[in-house]
C-alpha cells in the first residue's frame, strides 16, 4: 500500500495570502519559511488567516477534508485538559465537530 502524499500547505497558503489576504503575510511569514508544516501549524495558520470568518463558514467549507495526525490530536486533547474546556468549547476553538472530539477520546482512551 502506497503512502499518500500530503498537500504542499506552504504553497497553498502562500497563494491564499497573496491573492486574498496580503495584509497577513507578515504574521504568517514564520510558518511559510519552513520546509514542511505540521498539522498543528496548519491549524495555527488557519486561525491567523481566517480569524474573522464565522465558524459555520469555515466548518462548511473544509471540515470534511481535514485530517489530523496523532501528535495534533494529542495536542488538542491536552489543550482541553489544560484549560478545562468541555467538548463543545474545544470543538469551537479548533473548529472541529464535537463528535470528532468524542471519537478521539474513545480511540485514545482519554477521560
Amino acid at each position: 500500500m502506497e503512502k499518500q502524499q500530503s498537500p504542499n500547505y506552504i504553497r497553498i497558503y502562500k497563494d491564499i495570502i497573496q491573492t486574498k489576504y496580503p495584509e497577513k503575510e507578515e504574521k504568517c511569514s514564520f510558518f511559510l519559511k519552513k520546509a514542511k508544516l505540521t498539522t498543528r501549524e496548519v491549524l495555527q495558520l488557519n486561525k491567523i488567516i481566517f480569524e474573522k470568518e464565522s465558524f459555520s463558514e469555515i466548518k462548511l467549507s473544509n471540515s470534511r477534508f481535514r485530517s489530523y495526525d496523532q501528535e495534533t490530536i494529542w495536542y488538542i486533547l491536552d489543550h482541553q485538559k489544560k484549560y478545562r474546556l468541555n467538548n463543545y468549547q474545544l470543538a469551537e476553538h479548533f473548529k472541529v465537530s464535537r463528535n470528532t472530539i468524542t471519537s478521539w477520546k474513545k480511540k485514545f482512551f482519554v477521560k
